[in-house]
């Protein structure tokens, strides 16, 4: 059989088109066959292949560009190209358009294709005739498809006589006509009918022409793509929750994923389509409750411990159950008791069971499926806690990792195999209770949407194995913005995307493939990262002496050339004794005799013990009294008081200071030196870096957001380039929108209404004030709220009352974003009967802290709220009003 591949693509001069042919649904080490392509004009591009078959097949194809021999891009590839062959079939002439991300790539996600519109694939071939015209239709319809055309043979245009065609992949339909009945040329359309609704293809009619065909030859119609107008887009609601919120009337103290399956009856008794969590990932660093912060992960494959059912292990006992009862009655999490307990049970369990469970099938496949990650996080665990903590570089011989010293470590026999094996085993009953409370909500309607951490710990296994993909040496961080006036500090390490980058991202794929296997959507936590992250030096602890990176610094020359007489004096620290009196007040005299060192132009300069903030927090860390921490943070001011930082590559180059017009080094230049920083800052913040930064983000986040059929959505809040709305719209993320926070210049409340489609609407966030505490927070505000968008006369009430609420929540409800997802607290804000007494108890972080403890626990159990029929009855309502 000789396979003709025709193919419409524009390429540029040294680009060459590439057909790549292997069998259908193959794995990674299937070989396939290249096809080098030809072409006279640069836009139509021939070529062909002899292949022997002896018995039907279906093989898959699909097209590249490549300049040498180095692949430059790919068509999409989610759904892929098929073509069933047969040894009576002795030519397949394909025309092909190349395939770009579909126009709805949204309803090619598996949240849409497996839960909210699930599909069935016939995967028996389609009929193959004597002479086969083939045509294949992508379309994400919501029905059935048909063709009807203008002949007796597609049905004289009558819906009723229609052809049907048949889904053959995902969102992907095919028919075959016998070309020596059909009458040519034809004028056709492609038809859905669902709930006996005839829809119609926009556009003109298609036209039908005779390919020619000799007998056993199959002319093919490939990436047929109609539009229908007036189809009810997907839109969905849900809850936002983090597992260790949940509360179970038999928890220990803590949410897990036991309790997922109580959410996911009350999300289906309620009419909502979503569960988003937070960071499920390890986070045990210290077993203290610093551990709590659930973006700080030590794997980013591995499950933390904490949110094992331990319901169903065997082991326990009634001292056990009398420590699980007493914890489960706290208000808020305890995390080092309720860890400590989970381990103890955990331990008993795997004492009991652990060589059986290790031993069976289904273990082995899970270990055979993850050994590129699980002994390394179990040998990991297991120096951690011998040598009693995560910084590996303080693991003696094992401080440099090795795969010698990983296979020794972990074999049978070795010294900590018994450990290892714990941790083993840790992980699969994890793996399996997820998948368990996975396959139950999906059952009942609903999709699990998980959270993907813009970094990791700098002491976690990653770190330890792949240091050559991260910067160590820097600390990745946000802008100031109104979580943080002087910025956030995370701590993590920054990504070398340059490494990332040499083998495709594999470390990003094969991170979100392990994460399809339990979500069907995602949050990509700080996706400006993707384009940019802030890289704050290792001697700051706040954010403010951060720089962007990749980023454009400015030389010397350039700063000059907008007026500035520039020097370096700029970089350091500007203090005057009226800087001083300024940020001390009454302690000024005491600060500048003990911390500061007078210069000979009556200039102060820090002290060298207390030169940097990380120098000064060391000096300052069993401090605790008021006074103390009001040094220790003006001297972190007098560090920030600068107006350019050196950037951490190329020390020559500069880039003005985050906030620096609003600092006292600003407003002790002259006019004409504010005028010009001003120009340089406006032009350097906000328009220098867009292009540059685009190309940064369409690097990274096409490879890594195709990777799998998760629905992508992004936390996009923030300093936000003028370039982020347009790659999120080309790759479709959906992005995050939230009425408080406005992305539109000059608004001050962002109108619902206006929502893009492709969004996530949301009151609130974990990393802010629940909506009742919002409202108490700024009654000026809250007044002008009440006015502007409730339309309301008066005065504001003093707290949020539930009627006001639940305006609210429908406000967002009625948004046109796919997604309208409502944290409990916020749902709960509805019930004056159900909420917490208190709003700031309800509050999961605050980002100006970095030492905050989360720990946010529902007041009301699972069972109970079960029972809420008139509360549950109301959301019900609500989202059915809705139409999500």
């Amino acid at each position: 059989m000789k396979i003709f591949f025709r193919l419409s693509y524009n390429t540029v001069w040294g680009e060459t088109l590439h057909a790549v042919l292997y069998r259908a649904h193959a794995g990674a080490n299937e070989r396939k066959i290249n096809i080098p392509l030809s072409t006279q004009d640069g836009k139509i591009w021939t070529g062909s292949i002899l292949l022997l078959f002896k018995q039907p097949a279906v093989m898959a194809y699909h097209y590249e560009v490549r300049r040498g021999d180095k692949t430059v891009r790919r068509e999409w590839q989610k759904v892929e190209r098929t073509l069933s062959v047969s040894p009576q079939t002795s030519a397949y002439y394909l025309n092909d358009s190349w395939r770009e991300l579909p126009a709805q790539a949204h309803l090619y996600s598996s949240a849409v294709t497996e839960v909210f519109r699930p599909q069935t694939v016939e995967k028996t071939p389609l009929p193959l005739f004597k002479r086969t015209l083939l045509l294949r239709v992508q379309s994400p319809c919501n029905g059935d498809l048909y063709l009807c055309g203008s002949t007796a043979q597609l049905g004289n245009w009558n819906p009723d006589k229609a052809l049907p065609l048949t889904r053959t992949q995902l969102n992907e339909w095919g028919i075959t006509l016998n070309a020596e009945e059909q009458t040519f040329p034809a004028e056709y359309k492609f038809i859905v009918k669902h709930n006996g609704a005839v829809l119609w293809e926009d556009g003109f009619n298609r036209t039908l022409d005779n390919p020619s065909l000799k007998d056993g030859e199959v002319f093919a119609r490939q990436d047929l793509r109609p539009c229908f107008t007036g189809e009810a887009p997907v839109r969905a609601a849900g809850v936002v929750i983090p597992v260790f919120s949940l509360r179970s009337e038999t928890g220990c103290g803590v949410g897990d994923f036991g309790d997922l399956k109580k959410l996911a009856d009350w999300a289906q008794k309620t009419g909502q389509k979503v569960i988003q969590i937070l960071p499920i990932n390890d986070t045990t660093l210290t077993h203290t409750w610093q551990d709590s912060y659930p973006y700080n992960a030590v794997s980013v494959y591995a499950f933390h411990p904490l949110y094992a059912d331990v319901r169903l292990l065997p082991g326990g006992n009634k001292s056990l159950e009398k420590e699980r009862k007493k914890i489960n009655e706290l208000p808020q999490v305890n995390y080092e008791k309720a860890l400590q307990l989970k381990l103890e049970y955990l331990k008993r369990a795997f004492l009991n069971e652990g060589k059986t469970i290790l031993s069976t099938p289904q273990f082995r496949r899970f270990f055979a499926q993850n050994t590129h990650w699980l002994p390394a996080y179990a040998m990991f665990c297991t120096l951690r806690d011998h040598y009693k903590t995560a910084d590996f570089s303080k693991w003696g011989k094992y401080a440099r990792f090795s795969y010698d010293a990983l296979v020794a470590f972990c074999k049978p026999g070795a010294k900590e195999y018994g450990t290892v094996c714990f941790w083993y085993y840790v992980q699969f009953l994890l793996h399996c209770q997820l998948t368990g409370a996975v396959r139950y909500a999906r059952q009942k309607g609903l999709i699990l949407k998980g959270d993907i951490p813009i970094g990791i710990s700098p002491n976690s296994a990653e770190a330890w194995t792949e240091p050559q993909l991260f910067h160590l040496n820097a600390q990745a961080g946000a802008p100031p913005d109104d979580f943080s006036a002087t910025g956030q500090n995370w701590g993590f390490p920054t990504y070398n995307w340059e490494a990332m980058a040499q083998n495709g991202y594999r470390w990003w794929t094969r991170r979100l493939a392990h994460m399809a296997q339990y979500f069907d959507a995602y949050r990509i936590d700080h996706v400006l990262g993707f384009f940019r992250i802030w890289q704050i030096p290792l001697h700051a602890v706040q954010g403010l002496l951060g720089q962007f990176s990749p980023a454009l610094p400015m030389s010397a020359d350039e700063i000059k050339g907008y007026g500035l007489p520039f020097d370096t004096s700029f970089t350091r620290p500007h203090i005057t004794a009226e800087t001083v009196r300024e940020v001390f007040g009454g302690l000024a005299e005491k600060v500048s005799k003990k911390y500061l060192d007078m210069q000979v132009d009556a200039t102060y300069q820090l002290k060298p013990a207390y030169a940097t903030q990380r120098q000064t927090e060391q000096a300052f860390a069993n401090q605790t009294d008021e006074k103390a921490l009001r040094i220790k943070e003006g001297l972190f001011a007098l560090a920030d008081n600068v107006l350019f930082v050196p950037d951490h590559k190329d020390p020559s180059k500069f880039h003005p200071r985050i906030s620096a017009p609003t600092s006292e080094a600003y407003r002790a230049l002259p006019a004409g030196e504010q005028q010009a920083f001003t120009r340089l800052y406006n032009e350097y913040f906000f328009h220098r870096h867009n292009e540059f930064w685009k190309h940064e983000a369409m690097q990274k986040l096409p490879a890594i957001t195709q990777a799998t059929r998760m629905l992508c959505c992004a936390e996009d809040l923030g300093m936000i380039p003028a370039c982020v709305p347009e790659v999120l719209n080309k790759l479709q993320i959906l992005s995050l929108e939230i009425e408080r926070m406005p992305k539109r210049l000059g608004e001050t409340f962002a109108d619902t209404k206006k929502y893009p489609y492709l969004s996530v609407a949301t009151p609130s966030t974990h990393d802010m004030s629940v909506l009742r505490g919002w409202w108490k927070e700024n009654p000026e505000n809250t007044a002008r709220f009440w006015r502007e968008v409730l339309g309301k006369t008066g005065e504001a009430p003093a707290e949020l009352d539930g009627k006001t609420a639940e305006e609210i929540v429908r406000l967002h409800l009625n948004s046109p974003s796919m997604l309208a997802l409502i944290s409990y607290q916020d749902w709960a804000a509805m019930d004056e009967a159900l909420r917490a007494p208190d709003p700031e108890a309800e509050r999961i972080n605050v980002p100006a802290n970095p030492r905050h403890y989360w720990r946010y626990r529902m007041p009301l159990t699972l069972e109970k709220l079960l029972d809420q029929t008139a509360f549950n009855d109301k959301i019900k309502q609500l989202i059915t009003d809705a139409n999500r």
